[in-house]
């Protein structure tokens, strides 16, 4: 899997523990190694958990390896992010887009 620099790994094992039981939110990227538009995030990617570092937690899931979560959050296309707050999903986005347009878009679940 393309691993963007300062995401961390999940998997169906630690899904529950990094992502649902985390004190912070949680930006899940679902990502694939044959996905070109999930290489292309890597770094959208690097550059916001380096930037919201202490107030945002980003991590990736491969889909292939880790189906059960694949399946369990209704992933269908990737890239896909979910953003996670007390466990529950709190937004949706599906596809590649630059960082401003990302931050923006976490802006307005971190306000909710």
């Amino acid at each position: 899997m393309s691993r963007a620099a300062g995401v961390e790994q999940v998997t169906d094992a630690t899904f529950a523990e990094e992502v649902l039981r985390s004190d912070l939110p949680v930006l899940v990227e679902f990502t694939a190694d044959w996905c070109p538009s999930c290489r292309q995030l890597g770094p959208v990617l690097s550059a916001v958990a380096a930037e919201e570092r202490g107030r945002l937690k980003v991590v990736q899931i491969d889909v292939d390896a880790n189906p059960e979560t694949t399946v369990a959050w209704g992933v269908l296309s990737i890239p896909a992010m979910l953003v996670f707050r007390g466990g529950e999903p709190v937004k949706s986005m599906t596809g590649l887009r630059p960082r401003q347009r990302l931050l923006a878009e976490l802006a307005e679940v971190a306000a909710a």
